[in-house]
């Protein structure tokens, strides 16, 4: 369920769907499918539908690879990441949160990992230090291997397996390193956002999985 009064984080204008037009299998390929509809759920009505994918499956330490391919239109906004499982008794961002993969298609060459934390979160927030990006200009052309290697050390982010950015405090507290307990995978593919229209004009778009796979 939307947990924002009907409505999701970050002034996004969809709602997540269960419905196999939003998320699917078919060729080998998973399809998470950002549509342009009106559609009503939870009391709210809204413009857009996709889908957001939780594993039930949830781990601490080890590297995860996602080879993917990403939507385009302006207004899309996919994400390949991971939340703290206690997420639920102590709240975002103390239970740590780990980008592998954003990419915003007003954007559109421009894919992003980034960490939040207590100590840093949040778009202003020392980015800084929390940012890895890259240029990809056939993001949503060609697959592409998102990668985060997680150990008690550090967290390094890998674009086909080339190094990005590695965030490792020094001095780890609570509050910069909550990375001490099991994260779980979400993938999803949101419409809009506090800071970025939608381009009128956009119907449809999917991100595509080929695979996700955890290794430790």
């Amino acid at each position: 369920n939307p947990p924002n009064n009907g409505s999701w984080w970050n002034g996004e204008k969809q709602h997540y769907t269960d419905r196999l037009d939003n998320a699917f299998v078919s060729n080998g390929t998973l399809k998470i499918v950002a549509k342009k509809e009106q559609y009503t759920f939870a009391g709210s009505t809204k413009n857009y539908t996709s889908a957001r994918l939780n594993s039930k499956f949830n781990f601490i330490y080890g590297r995860i690879d996602v080879r993917a391919k990403l939507p385009t239109g302006g207004g899309t906004w996919p994400a390949i990441w991971t939340l703290g499982s206690n997420i639920n008794t102590v709240g975002w961002p103390a239970c740590g949160e780990i980008d592998i993969m954003e990419h915003w298609g007003h954007d559109p060459t421009k894919v992003s990992s980034a960490i939040h934390t207590v100590a840093c979160s949040g778009v202003n927030n020392c980015p800084d230090v929390r940012v890895g990006e890259k240029i990809v200009s056939d993001y949503a052309t060609a697959f592409h291997i998102y990668s985060m290697e997680w150990s008690s050390q550090a967290i390094k982010f890998y674009l086909d397996n080339q190094l990005l950015y590695t965030y490792s405090p020094p001095t780890k507290t609570d509050d910069n390193w909550p990375f001490t307990k099991n994260q779980f995978i979400i993938l999803n593919v949101a419409m809009g956002g506090d800071w970025f229209n939608i381009d009128p004009n956009f119907d449809q778009s999917a991100m595509e999985i080929d695979y996700v796979r955890v290794y430790q």
